[in-house]
């Protein structure tokens, strides 16, 4: 069972980018999956999370109208599309996957390595 995220970078202050989350050894759409983020200094907090079974989705306030997640099940790819980035979206994002619908790290058991977001101001 592997994770892998990729398509961090370096973006100015206002513009996109789009992460991906590969899977390998299982079906994302038997789970639920999450991105987290953990920034210098700062504890790791998740970001958004969902359940491609049923579509269910889940933002937290910070990242709400600007941040998308979606999957395409036939890449068995998860991704999350960010727009409108922020100084304080700088981070390594991580992906993640759980049996349980939430943002509580504990619940995931399989993380990826992480890619980094950095935007400039």
């Amino acid at each position: 069972v592997q994770v892998v995220e990729s398509g961090g970078g370096l973006v100015q202050a206002g513009g996109s980018l789009r992460l991906s989350c590969a899977a390998s050894g299982f079906t994302f759409e038997d789970y639920v999956v999450g991105w987290f983020r953990q920034a210098p200094g700062k504890e790791r907090e998740g970001v958004s999370c969902m359940r491609s079974s049923n579509g269910s989705t889940y933002y937290v306030d910070s990242v709400k109208g600007r941040f998308t997640i979606s999957s395409d099940n036939a890449k068995n790819t998860v991704y999350l599309q960010m727009n409108s980035l922020k100084p304080e979206d700088t981070a390594v994002y991580y992906c993640a996957v759980s049996l349980d619908y939430g943002l509580r790290a504990g619940d995931y058991d399989y993380w990826g390595q992480g890619t980094q977001v950095t935007v400039s101001s």
